[in-house]
């Protein structure tokens, strides 16, 4: 294959995200979550004991022990394979979710099919999300290539990502999204498994939301501003930097993006929301599911304790995360993860 074929650039793009991600700044500098703002009622009189907590939950027909998904964040290169491997033994032996990084380059070229396929060989029992992105969505004339990426990974749901921000700033974008909704409607229509539709860190809008819903899908990733910045990882990556630096911190508070969204359910009760962008710890989780979330998902924290510390690393980090939401749980006197939806939270005015 020549040196400078799309199918290898593919490859090193995916790799050099991932190495920018673990190895340099990425967050957002001017904007948060908006999670630090809302706090919960304490409830001094919970009427349960700490060993009646439970957060298990159902996400594509399939049980739950956790509510979290590990979301969307590699394969397609050589150095893939060890760590989606790392990251589905994580979530089969935590019983909690896994999505795959976008499989653009397994339409490429089957050299690299395996980095995605191990997550289901390691990991049979959990839900397993696809993913492929807007723009290649847009100029799909049919479902076949996207039933083979469903096929490759055995998926329960394949995420469409929206990344109009990436895309414009990426040195090698394809910022072209005439016939996405389009496209996802077909999708929608012709998959035999539902379309998970998500943002990649700039969130999605109530419009936006209602869009969606009306070409018929029922999971949203809000996957709003405050955590990892892809735009600024693809600024990092551009020889212009200046030129696009002020679009670092573009986007929707996930507080806001998961609000906004949920407030939908009343129109259509058949929506599942899930809440990504910057969900660091579990008490960031509890307050996205007071706030109206079903699932929360995160990537570079669990990429970076995997880096670190290996399997024990990754484990630890899932340790301190269910205590976090077990303990926000008990305190405000919620049992299930139903409780805790409906648990008050109160708007913290910035000092």
């Amino acid at each position: 294959m020549p040196r400078n074929s799309p199918h290898r650039a593919t490859s090193s793009r995916k790799q050099q995200h991932v190495r920018t991600v673990l190895t340099q700044d990425v967050a957002f500098r001017t904007r948060t979550t908006g999670l630090e703002t809302w706090e919960f009622v304490h409830n001094a009189l919970p009427e349960l004991n700490f060993s009646d907590i439970d957060p298990s939950t159902t996400f594509l027909g399939r049980h739950l022990d956790l509510p979290f998904m590990v979301s969307c964040m590699t394969g397609g290169y050589a150095e893939a394979l060890r760590i989606n491997r790392g990251l589905a033994e994580l979530c089969a032996a935590r019983g909690i979710a896994m999505g795959v990084g976008s499989q653009r380059q397994a339409l490429e070229d089957t050299r690299f099919h395996r980095s995605f396929a191990v997550v289901r060989e390691v990991a049979p029992g959990i839900p397993v999300v696809g993913n492929i992105g807007a723009a290649e969505v847009a100029m799909m004339t049919g479902p076949a290539a996207a039933l083979s990426l469903v096929a490759l990974v055995r998926a329960d749901a394949l995420a469409v990502h929206l990344n109009p921000v990436q895309e414009l700033l990426q040195p090698e974008g394809t910022p072209a999204f005439r016939g996405v909704l389009k496209g996802i409607a077909m999708l929608v229509r012709e998959l035999p498994v539902p379309i998970i539709v998500k943002e990649i860190g700039a969130g999605i809008s109530a419009d936006v939301a209602r869009r969606l819903l009306d070409a018929g899908v029922h999971y949203i990733d809000v996957a709003g501003a405050g955590g990892t910045s892809w735009a600024g990882v693809e600024i990092l990556r551009r020889r212009d930097r200046k030129a696009a630096v002020s679009l670092w911190d573009w986007g929707i508070p996930t507080a806001d993006a998961v609000r906004e969204v949920a407030a939908l359910r009343h129109e259509n009760p058949s929506l599942h929301v899930i809440a990504s962008g910057g969900i660091a710890t579990g008490l960031d989780a509890a307050k996205c599911f007071a706030l109206g979330a079903d699932l929360v998902a995160s990537a570079r924290p669990v990429l970076q304790a995997l880096a670190r510390g290996g399997a024990a690393g990754a484990h630890r980090f899932m340790d301190a995360w269910v205590l976090e939401l077990k303990s926000a749980m008990f305190l405000t006197g919620a049992r299930t993860l139903t409780d805790l939806q409906s648990v008050p939270l109160r708007r913290t005015l910035p000092q």
